[in-house]
Protein backbone atom coordinates (compact mmCIF):
# COMPACT_ATOMS: atom_id res chain seq x y z
CA UNK A 1 0.00 0.00 0.00
CA UNK A 2 0.91 3.41 -0.55
CA UNK A 3 1.54 6.17 2.12
CA UNK A 4 -1.05 9.24 2.13
CA UNK A 5 -0.18 10.29 5.45
CA UNK A 6 -2.01 11.68 8.04
CA UNK A 7 -5.19 13.05 6.55
CA UNK A 8 -7.76 13.48 9.35
CA UNK A 9 -11.13 12.33 8.51
CA UNK A 10 -12.60 14.57 11.16
CA UNK A 11 -16.14 13.13 11.21
CA UNK A 12 -15.19 9.74 12.05
CA UNK A 13 -12.13 10.80 13.97
CA UNK A 14 -9.60 8.89 11.89
CA UNK A 15 -6.31 9.73 12.11
CA UNK A 16 -2.67 9.07 10.07
CA UNK A 17 -4.38 8.29 7.26
CA UNK A 18 -1.81 6.63 4.67
CA UNK A 19 -2.38 5.31 0.97
CA UNK A 20 -0.98 2.13 1.45
CA UNK A 21 1.77 2.31 -1.51
CA UNK A 22 3.81 4.04 -4.92
CA UNK A 23 1.60 3.97 -2.61
CA UNK A 24 2.15 1.00 -1.50
CA UNK A 25 4.91 0.85 -3.74
CA UNK A 26 8.35 2.27 -2.74
CA UNK A 27 11.72 3.22 -3.95
CA UNK A 28 14.37 1.14 -3.34
CA UNK A 29 17.58 1.95 -0.64
CA UNK A 30 19.52 3.00 -4.19
CA UNK A 31 20.09 6.13 -5.54
CA UNK A 32 17.22 6.48 -8.20
CA UNK A 33 19.80 6.98 -10.68
CA UNK A 34 21.64 4.01 -10.61
CA UNK A 35 22.27 1.92 -14.12
CA UNK A 36 20.27 -1.14 -13.82
CA UNK A 37 22.04 -2.94 -16.53
CA UNK A 38 23.58 -2.55 -19.68
CA UNK A 39 20.66 -3.09 -21.61
CA UNK A 40 18.96 -0.60 -19.85
CA UNK A 41 21.39 2.18 -21.30
CA UNK A 42 20.67 1.29 -24.93
CA UNK A 43 22.48 -2.07 -25.40
CA UNK A 44 20.94 -4.67 -27.79
CA UNK A 45 18.10 -5.97 -25.64
CA UNK A 46 16.77 -2.59 -25.67
CA UNK A 47 14.34 -3.07 -28.92
CA UNK A 48 11.66 -0.41 -29.20
CA UNK A 49 8.70 -1.73 -31.54
CA UNK A 50 7.80 0.48 -34.26
CA UNK A 51 4.56 1.31 -32.71
CA UNK A 52 6.36 2.50 -29.75
CA UNK A 53 8.91 4.37 -31.66
CA UNK A 54 5.98 6.36 -33.13
CA UNK A 55 4.59 7.11 -30.13
CA UNK A 56 7.35 8.62 -28.43
CA UNK A 57 8.05 10.53 -31.42
CA UNK A 58 4.56 11.56 -31.17
CA UNK A 59 5.31 13.02 -28.11
CA UNK A 60 8.78 14.44 -29.07
CA UNK A 61 10.99 11.86 -27.61
CA UNK A 62 14.19 11.55 -28.68
CA UNK A 63 14.73 7.46 -28.91
CA UNK A 64 18.10 7.23 -28.74
CA UNK A 65 17.98 9.65 -25.31
CA UNK A 66 15.06 7.68 -24.39
CA UNK A 67 16.98 4.10 -24.53
CA UNK A 68 20.18 6.17 -22.90
CA UNK A 69 18.09 7.09 -19.55
CA UNK A 70 15.84 9.72 -21.08
CA UNK A 71 12.74 7.86 -19.59
CA UNK A 72 14.25 9.03 -16.17
CA UNK A 73 13.66 12.55 -17.07
CA UNK A 74 10.18 13.47 -15.05
CA UNK A 75 9.75 17.00 -16.05
CA UNK A 76 6.05 18.07 -16.58
CA UNK A 77 6.44 18.47 -20.05
CA UNK A 78 8.28 15.03 -20.42
CA UNK A 79 5.95 13.20 -18.02
CA UNK A 80 3.10 11.78 -20.31
CA UNK A 81 -0.24 11.73 -18.00
CA UNK A 82 -3.40 11.60 -20.66
CA UNK A 83 -5.38 8.43 -20.89
CA UNK A 84 -3.94 7.44 -24.22
CA UNK A 85 -0.16 8.35 -23.84
CA UNK A 86 1.14 5.38 -21.42
CA UNK A 87 4.28 4.53 -23.14
CA UNK A 88 6.04 1.56 -21.37
CA UNK A 89 9.09 -0.70 -24.02
CA UNK A 90 10.42 -3.37 -22.44
CA UNK A 91 14.17 -2.89 -21.12
CA UNK A 92 14.94 -6.67 -21.13
CA UNK A 93 16.40 -7.86 -18.02
CA UNK A 94 15.95 -4.43 -16.28
CA UNK A 95 14.15 -5.83 -13.53
CA UNK A 96 16.35 -8.46 -12.29
CA UNK A 97 15.13 -10.80 -8.82
CA UNK A 98 17.36 -8.73 -6.41
CA UNK A 99 15.97 -5.28 -8.07
CA UNK A 100 12.53 -6.40 -7.98
CA UNK A 101 13.42 -7.40 -4.48
CA UNK A 102 14.94 -3.86 -3.16
CA UNK A 103 11.96 -1.82 -4.08
CA UNK A 104 10.29 -0.51 -1.21
CA UNK A 105 7.50 1.60 -0.20
CA UNK A 106 7.96 5.45 -0.85
CA UNK A 107 8.59 7.89 1.43
CA UNK A 108 5.65 9.74 3.37
CA UNK A 109 6.34 13.56 3.04
CA UNK A 110 2.72 14.56 4.22
CA UNK A 111 2.94 18.22 5.78
CA UNK A 112 1.10 18.27 8.59
CA UNK A 113 -2.44 19.70 8.99
CA UNK A 114 -3.50 17.96 5.51
CA UNK A 115 -7.22 17.06 6.50
CA UNK A 116 -9.78 15.32 4.75
CA UNK A 117 -13.30 15.89 5.74
CA UNK A 118 -15.50 12.99 6.21
CA UNK A 119 -19.58 14.71 4.22
CA UNK A 120 -20.63 11.12 4.29
CA UNK A 121 -22.00 8.01 6.20
CA UNK A 122 -18.96 6.37 8.24
CA UNK A 123 -19.40 3.39 9.97
CA UNK A 124 -17.26 3.40 13.45
CA UNK A 125 -14.03 2.13 12.76
CA UNK A 126 -12.87 -1.62 12.92
CA UNK A 127 -11.29 -3.72 15.12
CA UNK A 128 -7.46 -3.76 13.58
CA UNK A 129 -7.41 -7.52 12.11
CA UNK A 130 -3.71 -9.27 12.03
CA UNK A 131 -2.37 -10.31 8.46
CA UNK A 132 -1.74 -13.88 7.79
CA UNK A 133 0.87 -15.28 5.92
CA UNK A 134 -0.67 -16.72 2.72
CA UNK A 135 -0.27 -20.50 2.38
CA UNK A 136 2.33 -21.78 -0.13
CA UNK A 137 3.24 -22.52 -2.84
CA UNK A 138 1.49 -19.38 -4.19
CA UNK A 139 1.22 -20.31 -7.74
CA UNK A 140 -0.73 -22.94 -6.20
CA UNK A 141 -2.81 -21.19 -3.14
CA UNK A 142 -2.89 -18.29 -4.63
CA UNK A 143 -2.65 -18.12 -8.74
CA UNK A 144 -2.61 -14.79 -10.47
CA UNK A 145 -1.62 -12.78 -7.61
CA UNK A 146 1.79 -10.79 -7.82
CA UNK A 147 4.03 -8.12 -7.56
CA UNK A 148 3.66 -5.02 -9.24
CA UNK A 149 7.03 -3.00 -9.89
CA UNK A 150 7.96 0.29 -11.42
CA UNK A 151 9.77 3.27 -11.58
CA UNK A 152 8.58 7.07 -10.05
CA UNK A 153 10.56 10.31 -9.63
CA UNK A 154 11.77 9.18 -6.05
CA UNK A 155 13.42 5.50 -7.56
CA UNK A 156 11.97 1.95 -7.78
CA UNK A 157 8.75 1.40 -5.99
CA UNK A 158 6.36 -1.88 -6.07
CA UNK A 159 2.78 -2.47 -5.19
CA UNK A 160 1.18 -5.99 -5.50
CA UNK A 161 -1.55 -6.84 -8.15
CA UNK A 162 -4.18 -9.59 -9.97
CA UNK A 163 -4.91 -11.11 -12.76
CA UNK A 164 -8.14 -10.55 -13.91
CA UNK A 165 -10.51 -12.88 -16.33
CA UNK A 166 -11.03 -10.98 -19.95
CA UNK A 167 -14.80 -11.79 -21.58
CA UNK A 168 -12.92 -11.36 -25.12
CA UNK A 169 -10.35 -14.10 -24.28
CA UNK A 170 -11.85 -16.47 -21.85
CA UNK A 171 -9.49 -18.69 -20.26
CA UNK A 172 -6.64 -16.35 -22.03
CA UNK A 173 -6.74 -13.38 -20.26
CA UNK A 174 -3.42 -10.80 -20.24
CA UNK A 175 -5.24 -8.32 -17.79
CA UNK A 176 -3.98 -7.05 -14.47
CA UNK A 177 -5.55 -5.21 -11.85
CA UNK A 178 -4.01 -2.50 -9.36
CA UNK A 179 -4.49 0.56 -7.45
CA UNK A 180 -4.72 4.00 -9.36
CA UNK A 181 -1.94 5.38 -7.36
CA UNK A 182 0.42 2.44 -8.23
CA UNK A 183 0.34 3.57 -12.39
CA UNK A 184 -0.03 7.37 -11.93
CA UNK A 185 0.80 10.23 -9.88
CA UNK A 186 -2.42 12.07 -10.47
CA UNK A 187 -2.72 15.89 -11.08
CA UNK A 188 0.73 16.49 -10.59
CA UNK A 189 2.28 14.04 -12.74
CA UNK A 190 2.07 11.40 -14.97
CA UNK A 191 1.59 8.00 -15.71
CA UNK A 192 4.79 5.92 -14.25
CA UNK A 193 7.39 4.07 -15.93
CA UNK A 194 8.87 0.37 -16.58
CA UNK A 195 5.91 -0.85 -15.07
CA UNK A 196 5.73 -4.93 -14.63
CA UNK A 197 3.90 -7.68 -12.66
CA UNK A 198 5.47 -10.53 -11.50
CA UNK A 199 2.83 -13.28 -10.87
CA UNK A 200 3.41 -15.70 -7.40
CA UNK A 201 6.56 -13.68 -6.53
CA UNK A 202 8.90 -15.66 -4.18
CA UNK A 203 6.41 -18.19 -4.69
CA UNK A 204 7.76 -20.66 -1.67
CA UNK A 205 7.44 -17.34 0.66
CA UNK A 206 10.32 -16.32 3.72
CA UNK A 207 11.79 -14.15 4.29
CA UNK A 208 13.68 -10.97 2.18
CA UNK A 209 16.69 -12.31 3.99
CA UNK A 210 15.94 -15.96 2.74
CA UNK A 211 15.23 -14.59 -0.79
CA UNK A 212 18.63 -14.21 -1.87
CA UNK A 213 19.44 -17.76 -1.60
CA UNK A 214 16.47 -19.12 -3.70
CA UNK A 215 17.15 -19.82 -7.52
CA UNK A 216 15.57 -17.86 -10.17
CA UNK A 217 12.47 -20.16 -10.67
CA UNK A 218 11.31 -19.53 -6.78
CA UNK A 219 11.39 -15.88 -7.14
CA UNK A 220 9.90 -15.20 -10.00
CA UNK A 221 8.17 -18.62 -11.25
CA UNK A 222 5.80 -17.07 -13.83
CA UNK A 223 8.33 -14.35 -15.57
CA UNK A 224 8.13 -10.62 -15.68
CA UNK A 225 4.95 -9.39 -17.52
CA UNK A 226 5.34 -5.59 -19.19
CA UNK A 227 2.40 -3.62 -19.45
CA UNK A 228 1.83 -2.16 -22.53
CA UNK A 229 -1.48 -0.45 -21.99
CA UNK A 230 -2.92 1.04 -18.89
CA UNK A 231 -6.26 2.92 -17.73
CA UNK A 232 -7.26 4.40 -14.87
CA UNK A 233 -10.11 6.46 -13.88
CA UNK A 234 -10.77 10.68 -15.20
CA UNK A 235 -11.17 11.63 -11.33
CA UNK A 236 -8.08 10.29 -10.55
CA UNK A 237 -5.59 11.61 -13.42
CA UNK A 238 -7.54 15.13 -13.10
CA UNK A 239 -7.16 15.26 -8.98
CA UNK A 240 -5.71 12.23 -7.70
CA UNK A 241 -2.48 12.25 -5.68
CA UNK A 242 0.14 9.95 -4.56
CA UNK A 243 0.77 11.52 -1.44
CA UNK A 244 -1.92 12.52 -0.20
CA UNK A 245 -4.30 11.05 -2.30
CA UNK A 246 -7.57 10.69 0.06
CA UNK A 247 -9.81 12.68 -1.53
CA UNK A 248 -9.76 11.22 -4.90
CA UNK A 249 -9.37 7.29 -3.15
CA UNK A 250 -12.93 6.54 -4.40
CA UNK A 251 -11.40 6.31 -7.66
CA UNK A 252 -7.95 4.93 -6.81
CA UNK A 253 -8.17 1.76 -9.18
CA UNK A 254 -6.64 0.75 -12.33
CA UNK A 255 -6.06 -1.94 -14.99
CA UNK A 256 -3.23 -2.76 -16.99
CA UNK A 257 -2.85 -5.34 -20.29
CA UNK A 258 0.51 -6.62 -20.53
CA UNK A 259 2.93 -8.72 -22.29
CA UNK A 260 5.88 -10.71 -21.41
CA UNK A 261 9.32 -10.27 -21.76
CA UNK A 262 10.29 -13.16 -22.80
CA UNK A 263 8.79 -15.75 -25.56
CA UNK A 264 6.07 -17.75 -23.93
CA UNK A 265 5.22 -19.90 -26.81
CA UNK A 266 1.73 -17.37 -27.15
CA UNK A 267 0.53 -18.79 -23.89
CA UNK A 268 -0.93 -15.98 -22.16
CA UNK A 269 -0.38 -14.74 -18.27
CA UNK A 270 -3.84 -16.17 -17.11
CA UNK A 271 -2.32 -19.46 -18.44
CA UNK A 272 1.12 -18.75 -17.46
CA UNK A 273 0.39 -17.69 -13.89
CA UNK A 274 -2.57 -20.41 -13.29
CA UNK A 275 -5.40 -18.65 -12.78
CA UNK A 276 -7.59 -15.15 -12.98
CA UNK A 277 -10.21 -14.36 -10.95
CA UNK A 278 -13.45 -12.26 -12.37
CA UNK A 279 -14.46 -8.55 -11.59
CA UNK A 280 -17.39 -7.84 -10.41
CA UNK A 281 -18.87 -4.36 -10.85
CA UNK A 282 -22.56 -4.93 -9.16
CA UNK A 283 -21.13 -6.41 -5.86
CA UNK A 284 -23.93 -6.18 -3.15
CA UNK A 285 -24.54 -3.64 -0.61
CA UNK A 286 -21.64 -3.90 1.75
CA UNK A 287 -23.68 -4.45 4.64
CA UNK A 288 -25.27 -7.78 2.90
CA UNK A 289 -21.44 -9.21 2.66
CA UNK A 290 -20.71 -11.23 5.22
CA UNK A 291 -16.56 -10.94 4.91
CA UNK A 292 -14.19 -9.74 2.56
CA UNK A 293 -10.53 -10.92 2.07
CA UNK A 294 -7.44 -8.68 0.86
CA UNK A 295 -4.12 -10.08 -0.01
CA UNK A 296 -1.12 -8.55 -1.38
CA UNK A 297 2.74 -8.05 -0.41
CA UNK A 298 3.08 -5.36 2.51
CA UNK A 299 6.63 -4.30 2.37
CA UNK A 300 6.38 -1.68 5.35
CA UNK A 301 7.96 -2.85 9.11
CA UNK A 302 6.89 -5.04 10.93
CA UNK A 303 6.99 -7.08 6.90
CA UNK A 304 9.45 -6.82 4.54
CA UNK A 305 7.92 -7.63 1.25
CA UNK A 306 9.23 -10.90 0.54
CA UNK A 307 5.87 -13.10 1.52
CA UNK A 308 1.60 -12.50 0.21
CA UNK A 309 -0.20 -12.16 3.42
CA UNK A 310 -3.90 -11.29 3.81
CA UNK A 311 -6.41 -10.30 6.03
CA UNK A 312 -10.16 -11.57 6.11
CA UNK A 313 -13.07 -9.24 7.99
CA UNK A 314 -16.77 -8.47 7.53
CA UNK A 315 -16.36 -4.55 5.74
CA UNK A 316 -17.80 -1.65 6.63
CA UNK A 317 -18.16 1.75 5.11
CA UNK A 318 -15.97 4.57 5.11
CA UNK A 319 -17.32 8.03 2.70
CA UNK A 320 -14.53 10.18 2.17
CA UNK A 321 -17.04 12.56 0.52
CA UNK A 322 -21.27 12.52 0.09
CA UNK A 323 -20.81 13.34 -3.44
CA UNK A 324 -18.15 10.38 -4.25
CA UNK A 325 -18.88 6.49 -3.54
CA UNK A 326 -18.50 4.53 -0.57
CA UNK A 327 -15.40 3.17 0.25
CA UNK A 328 -15.52 -0.79 1.62
CA UNK A 329 -13.41 -0.66 5.27
CA UNK A 330 -11.94 -3.47 7.04
CA UNK A 331 -9.32 -4.43 10.11
CA UNK A 332 -6.30 -5.03 8.61
CA UNK A 333 -2.62 -4.46 9.44
CA UNK A 334 -0.66 -5.42 6.08
CA UNK A 335 1.29 -2.12 5.13
CA UNK A 336 2.68 -0.45 2.17
CA UNK A 337 3.09 -2.56 -0.61
CA UNK A 338 -0.12 -3.96 -0.30
CA UNK A 339 -1.99 -1.34 -1.88
CA UNK A 340 -3.32 -2.54 -5.39
CA UNK A 341 -4.01 -6.00 -4.10
CA UNK A 342 -7.06 -7.92 -4.64
CA UNK A 343 -10.20 -7.79 -2.05
CA UNK A 344 -12.11 -10.90 -2.72
CA UNK A 345 -15.78 -11.72 -2.21
CA UNK A 346 -17.28 -14.92 -2.05
CA UNK A 347 -19.30 -15.50 -5.69
CA UNK A 348 -22.48 -17.31 -5.58
CA UNK A 349 -20.48 -20.87 -7.05
CA UNK A 350 -18.38 -19.92 -3.85
CA UNK A 351 -15.26 -18.80 -5.87
CA UNK A 352 -13.34 -15.46 -4.81
CA UNK A 353 -14.59 -12.49 -6.80
CA UNK A 354 -12.77 -9.29 -6.85
CA UNK A 355 -15.04 -6.54 -5.83
CA UNK A 356 -12.16 -3.64 -5.08
CA UNK A 357 -8.47 -3.27 -4.46
CA UNK A 358 -6.00 -2.01 -1.29
CA UNK A 359 -6.10 1.87 -1.49
CA UNK A 360 -5.61 3.14 2.02
CA UNK A 361 -5.49 3.08 5.42
CA UNK A 362 -3.69 4.54 8.83
CA UNK A 363 -0.13 4.56 10.35
CA UNK A 364 0.24 3.02 12.23
CA UNK A 365 -1.77 -0.28 10.10
CA UNK A 366 -5.36 -0.93 12.08
CA UNK A 367 -7.33 -0.53 9.09
CA UNK A 368 -7.46 -0.43 5.51
CA UNK A 369 -10.03 0.58 2.71
CA UNK A 370 -10.69 0.12 -0.81
CA UNK A 371 -13.22 1.60 -3.52
CA UNK A 372 -15.96 0.65 -4.58
CA UNK A 373 -15.71 -0.82 -8.19
CA UNK A 374 -18.96 0.42 -10.15
CA UNK A 375 -19.75 1.99 -13.53
CA UNK A 376 -16.34 4.38 -13.64
CA UNK A 377 -14.66 0.98 -13.10
CA UNK A 378 -16.44 -0.90 -15.49
CA UNK A 379 -15.96 1.34 -18.61
CA UNK A 380 -12.51 1.62 -18.27
CA UNK A 381 -12.48 -2.65 -17.86
CA UNK A 382 -14.96 -2.88 -20.83
CA UNK A 383 -12.72 0.08 -23.23
CA UNK A 384 -9.47 -2.42 -22.57
CA UNK A 385 -11.36 -5.66 -23.05
CA UNK A 386 -12.77 -4.61 -26.61
CA UNK A 387 -9.47 -2.72 -27.34
CA UNK A 388 -7.40 -6.34 -27.21
CA UNK A 389 -10.41 -8.70 -28.55
CA UNK A 390 -8.69 -8.98 -31.78
CA UNK A 391 -5.07 -8.61 -30.72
Amino acid sequence: MRSIRRPVLAAAALTAVVALTATGCGPSDEPANDKPSNSAQGGGDFKIPKDIQDKLKEHGIDLDKWKNGEWRNWDQDKWLREAGEFINPIIKDFWNPDKIGKAKPPKDDTKPGDVTEDQGKTDPEPAAVPAKAVATPYDETAPGIGLLAFSTPDGDARCSATVVKDPAHPGKSNLVWTAAHCVHAGKSGGWYRNLIFVPSFNKTGGTADQIKGKPFEERVPKGKWWADDLATSKEWIKDGGAVPGVPMAPYDFALMHVKPEENTGGKSLEEIAGGAYEVNFNAPAIGKIPSLTAQGYPAEAPFDGASQQQCTDKPTRLSMDAQKPTMYRIGCTMTGGSSGGPWFAKGPDGKPQLISNMSMGPRPAKWAAGPHLGPEAKSIFDAMSRKWANK
